[in-house]
């Protein structure tokens, strides 16, 4: 890897632990080049501010998950194995990657307001994924949810949420919350 390519990618892991821990604006960035293990102008070689690494973090959080979201739907079967997909994938993300998807979640406001339209143009999409997805199933018979945008909102919320709260020494693993999360999305729109 060449070093100019390791040094951005120790610079963006670091400003998601230091946003992550201390938020972004509480974060410096001399914070973030010191966890890096670099100078504090190392950051503006490689990245214009630390706008511009929130930016970047935001933007690449919401492309994996709208990629994820879309792949889930994409492939063969009913809604109801469509939506098992797409929850399992969803929460099992937001599990794996709670650090950065905290960030990513509960930072954005940090951002400019052209960076912020960018992302919120992304969230709009996985929204419409999953509501177009309860909407197909309701009018095909296999969900029985009476309202399926405020259902779709509740089920994204539920898997963000897990952001927040999952960690590593609870004692459950990424699949196991995501199986139980299916289970509880699946009940939500009666398909159970």
């Amino acid at each position: 890897m060449p070093p100019e390519v390791n040094a951005r990618d120790r610079l963006l892991a670091a400003a998601v632990e230091a946003f992550s821990a201390r938020g972004f604006h509480g974060t410096t960035t001399r914070d973030i080049a010191a966890a890096a293990g670099m100078s504090p102008a190392a950051l503006y070689v490689h990245h214009r501010s630390k706008e511009e690494l929130l930016h970047l973090i935001c933007l690449v959080g919401h492309q994996r998950v709208l990629a994820l979201c879309e792949d889930a739907v994409a492939g063969p079967g009913t809604p109801v194995d469509h939506l098992a997909r797409l929850v399992e994938e969803f929460v099992r993300h937001h599990a794996v990657h709670h650090v950065s998807a905290r960030v990513v979640t509960y930072e954005m406001a940090a951002l400019t307001e052209e960076h912020r339209a960018e992302v919120e143009e992304l969230r709009r999409r996985i929204d419409r994924v999953m509501r177009d997805l309860l909407e197909r199933g309701a009018a095909s018979g296999h969900f029985t949810t009476t309202d399926p945008a405020i259902t779709a909102t509740a089920l994204l919320s539920l898997g963000i949420d897990v952001a927040r709260w999952y960690r590593e020494d609870r004692g459950w693993s990424p699949d196991l919350v995501a199986e139980h999360y299916r289970g509880l999305a699946l009940r939500m729109v009666g398909a159970a």
